[in-house]
């Protein structure tokens, strides 16, 4: 198959070789240089050689032209994965002065089919540096529109939490997250953005200004879905450095206990009541009792104490991380 123009550069109508172009008469081509003895020479098809050639020609002359730039997007649409091409042309455009805006319309209709292409997303930054705040808008719609495909592509959320803290549009960043929390509240992604929000955003006063309303919402959450594990971790993050608070607050070993009543092997409220056992809560009557009857179900830590006892049957509800348990099992009965 030919090589086909992505952008206005390329010809509208059929392909034609560089060799037939008359704007490349002048241009000696420079084939690739495998050395004498190639092990294993590429296969490359007749049409990608020809291209290649041409541009490496005009890339070892330093040559930052119309021609050029038109080149690097035929060689682009090729590979978009050839990052000393896009390199070059970063280097055009700032030698033409060209129509940065005209060039962010070009690299998104390439993103959209190439979603996860390292080059492209770096490409996209560089240009929304030079553009400025006036372009947050649209790129955290661009984002929007490739995370309606794919919930989790890093390249997008990477690329997004940037302009957020680069360039603004935090305004409506909550309202987001609350949308994809609620089209699929396991969509781990979503929790992390919602976290990166509520301790980044200008506008929102902080994680502690925010976390009295954060804790509600996530305990939420966990009820409506004890086994998801992201509102456990979020939650846990909303007392990031601040274990005294994280105890104090009823509502964290409540959650745990309302889960636990209901199903006594949950590993996401064993594991958060292990921690907050392991940090000084003082339980309930009912929280104690509960913690009690998993003790008399099972001989072998009847004796044990509170934490030792939650300890003991992680090991044996979540097998997959036993010697983890193990270890932090023994590390309780060292400090007692």
């Amino acid at each position: 198959m030919a090589p086909s123009s992505t952008s206005s550069e390329g010809a509208a109508d059929g392909w034609v070789p560089p060799s037939r172009r008359p704007e490349l008469a002048d241009v000696v081509p420079l084939p690739q240089n495998d050395g004498p003895h190639p092990v294993v020479a590429i296969a490359y098809r007749d049409e990608f050689r020809e291209v290649m050639d041409y541009f490496r020609a005009l890339y070892f002359a330093g040559e930052r032209s119309i021609r050029a730039l038109h080149l690097t997007a035929e060689v682009i649409d090729l590979n978009p994965g050839n990052y000393t091409v896009w390199h070059f042309r970063r280097l055009i455009l700032e030698a033409l002065d060209a129509d940065l805006q005209e060039e962010m319309n070009f690299v998104d209709r390439i993103a959209e089919c190439n979603s996860k292409n390292y080059q492209i997303w770096h490409h996209k930054r560089w240009l929304a540096e030079k553009l400025g705040p006036d372009i947050a808008n649209k790129e955290h719609e661009f984002t929007k529109s490739i995370l309606a495909m794919d919930a989790k592509n890093y390249h997008a959320w990477s690329h997004r939490q940037w302009v957020l803290q680069a360039l603004g549009g935090w305004e409506t960043e909550l309202e987001y997250c609350n949308q994809l929390l609620e089209e699929d509240v396991f969509n781990n992604s979503a929790w992390n953005q919602r976290y990166l929000v509520i301790t980044r955003s200008p506008l929102l006063g902080g994680l502690a200004a925010m976390r009295d309303s954060e804790v509600d919402y996530t305990v939420g959450a966990i009820l409506a879905n004890p086994q998801n594990e992201s509102p456990w971790r979020y939650l846990k993050g909303l007392y990031k450095g601040e274990n005294n608070l994280l105890v104090a607050d009823e509502r964290i070993s409540d959650v745990c206990l309302e889960v636990l009543k209901n199903d006594s092997t949950c590993v996401f409220a064993l594991s958060l009541l292990l921690d907050l056992l392991h940090t000084g809560l003082q339980p309930s009557d009912e929280l104690r009792g509960t913690i009690e009857a998993m003790k008399n179900s099972d001989p072998e830590i009847a004796d044990a104490d509170l934490a030792t006892a939650v300890c003991s049957v992680l090991q044996k509800c979540d097998p997959l991380r036993i010697n983890y348990w193990s270890w932090y099992r023994t590390t309780i009965s060292s400090e007692t």
